[in-house]
């Protein structure tokens, strides 16, 4: 018996390489994409792993708990690292980065998070960029929350090592990924003898293998049905437009943080909301109201819901509304707030379900 999902015929090298085509003019790059047969954090470890080495230092900003896993593998590999830690409610500067590269000369990588879905802030990385870019830094991006749902730029922006995943705005699979790799950073992790080679987390092995040899054979076999996920979510995307799909991300995070203020009983965990990501709003739970049980009440009625608590050490005073990719819209915003409104009914904490309603469908 046939399965439309599991006797599908081999994804041929031309296919895999027109879907990587997609994925570069979603980036507007003309910078090499490599997609990875993995999720996001395949291509981050390998980049680090590829550019970081001893004798090397980095500028690793923490604005969420991904930075501090580039801490630690940056340290891994031997190189000097400079954390420049940055509180969770707030976003990075680029005055700031302009700083540590002052003080610090010798750095020579940087390492940055654009959006922390984790705790919903963004960067500016058009200016870290820039910043970068004039002191002569190698600058590695993890845009895998902010792609789809805010501007992204690599070229424009000098980001020399870009890595996006499907999971999250672009609604697409969370097992395949993606870089693109500029060429002062092929040419960074060709010189590093430390870097992975004939190893699943080597970027060099498909630049010499798969770019080099004109994209005829494959390093191994695909993940097909990844792949072919990755291809109609790019699809999906091409056909509602990328400044839609952004300015509708846009929308859902603007309507939150309003409906959230009109609700009351909660506070945006992000001070300003310049510095509040498009792909998640991070709220405050009231004082006394333990984050992980108001969520689990508010998901009582409908766990399908695009809200869960902080994680780690935020799990007690963080939600999350993660409206991105098919929740970036006014009916889950709508439903979000009105679930998370009944839960503190129930605490006793007087909130406004109206206000709520109709701050999310003027402010969308």
């Amino acid at each position: 018996m046939t399965h439309p999902l599991l006797d599908l015929a081999p994804l041929t090298a031309d296919h895999f390489a027109a879907i990587e085509r997609r994925v570069a003019a979603l980036l507007d790059t003309r910078q090499d994409v490599v997609i990875m047969q993995g999720e996001a954090l395949l291509p981050l470890e390998g980049c680090i792993r590829g550019a970081a080495h001893p004798g090397s230092t980095a500028l690793n900003v923490v604005t969420g708990p991904y930075g501090q896993t580039f801490g630690n593998w940056l340290r891994d590999c031997g190189a000097e690292v400079i954390d420049l830690e940055v509180p969770f409610h707030a976003a990075v500067t680029a005055e700031q980065i302009d700083r540590s590269l002052t003080d610090h000369p010798e750095i020579d990588f940087v390492s940055l998070v654009h959006a922390e879905a984790a705790t919903g802030n963004t960067n500016p990385i058009a200016e870290i960029g820039e910043v970068v870019r004039r002191h002569g830094a190698l600058f590695m991006l993890d845009a895998v929350a902010s792609v789809a749902a805010e501007p992204l730029r690599p070229d424009a922006w000098g980001v020399d090592l870009c890595v996006i995943g499907a999971q999250k705005a672009m609604g697409g699979p969370a097992g395949v990924s993606a870089v693109s790799v500029s060429a002062r950073a092929w040419e960074r992790i060709a010189a590093n003898p430390k870097a992975p080679r004939r190893s699943y987390l080597s970027l060099l092995d498909w630049k010499e293998r798969w770019i080099d040899g004109g994209r005829k054979a494959l390093l191994h076999a695909p993940a097909q049905l990844e792949m072919l996920a990755l291809e109609a979510c790019l699809e999906r995307i091409e056909s509602e437009g990328l400044d839609a799909v952004t300015a509708r991300h846009a929308s859902a995070a603007a309507a939150t943080r309003a409906g959230a203020l009109a609700l009351g009983g909660l506070a945006p965990y992000v001070h300003e909301a310049a510095d509040a990501a498009p792909v998640a709003t991070t709220l405050r739970a009231p004082e006394g109201v333990d984050a992980s049980q108001l969520v689990t009440k508010a998901l009582a009625s409908d766990p399908s819901l695009p809200l869960i608590a902080g994680g780690g050490a935020l799990a007690a005073t963080m939600i999350r509304v993660n409206h991105y990719g098919v929740d970036a819209t006014r009916g889950a915003v709508q439903s979000s707030l009105a679930a998370l409104g009944a839960a503190l009914g129930e605490y006793g904490i007087a909130v406004d379900l109206e206000a709520a309603r109709k701050a999310v469908s003027e402010t969308w």
